[in-house]
């Protein structure tokens, strides 16, 4: 019983982190503000240009959409797997603009997802995912 809460807690968590981030970044701040930060960050004027701005869009909705299913308990494996590559992408995103950034963010958000990834998922009983097994 104490692995089943325990992975609830951590996979909600997960799931309120990772949406809370992308609903800031796409409903309040607005996803062309983000990729003019960017653009500031890399030196361009013309961020619409960017090859990276189409990453910021993708990346954002991934999170949103991985960090709902997270809550949900709803396709987990799915959720971890788009949640891991969006960790990849931010990771090589940021070491392109600074290679040493600070990660106190982003390095929370691996621990949870890799801890995600290899806990059992027999123990993730309060899920939707169980009404759907």
């Amino acid at each position: 019983m104490n692995q089943s809460i325990a992975l609830l807690v951590i996979r909600l968590i997960t799931g309120i982190l990772f949406f809370a981030q992308a609903y800031e970044k796409i409903f309040k701040v607005k996803l062309k503000n983000v990729v003019e930060v960017f653009g500031v960050q890399f030196g361009q004027k013309q961020t619409t240009k960017l090859p990276f701005s189409w990453g910021v869009y993708v990346s954002s909705y991934a999170e949103l959409i991985g960090g709902a299913l997270l809550i949900l308990g709803l396709f987990r494996s799915v959720a971890l797997y788009i949640l891991a590559g969006d960790l990849l992408f931010v990771g090589l995103a940021f070491s392109m603009i600074k290679p040493m950034w600070d990660m106190q963010f982003y390095f929370p958000r691996i621990i949870f997802v890799a801890a995600l990834l290899l806990l059992p998922q027999e123990w993730d009983r309060w899920c939707l995912d169980m009404l759907i097994r």
